[in-house]
């Protein structure tokens, strides 16, 4: 069993930043693939951006060129940084882990992008 625990959400204004993590129970980050998925209220959870245990990195469009997702071995985390935040970048946002049949989700946190 793996727990993830996210933090960093919170409120900010269009165009601001933040920075999300997820810590890992347990040393997971060169076996398992590790992403970030967001949902809106009304719409179904999409991925964010992910990192396999190579380190290649994928991202959904409407990100690209504004997130960057990392990952450190050695303190089995990952983090989500998100730059030039849009409304449309309001959602809760899960961490999660996956590797064959495993599939781990944290609990979710809180991101709002409001004037």
């Amino acid at each position: 069993q793996v727990q993830l625990v996210e933090s960093g959400g919170g409120l900010v204004q269009p165009g601001g930043s933040l920075s999300l993590s997820c810590a890992a129970s347990r040393s997971i980050l060169s076996v398992y693939t590790m992403g970030w998925y967001r949902q809106a209220p009304g719409k179904k959870r999409e991925l964010v951006a992910r990192i396999s245990p190579g380190g290649s990195t994928n991202y959904v469009d409407s990100v690209k060129g504004r997130f960057t997702i990392s990952g450190d071995n050695a303190k089995s985390s990952v983090d989500l940084q998100m730059n030039n935040l849009k409304s449309e970048d309001t959602a809760v946002y899960y961490c999660n882990a996956r590797h064959l049949w495993y599939d781990y989700w944290g609990q979710g946190t809180q991101v709002t992008v409001d004037s």
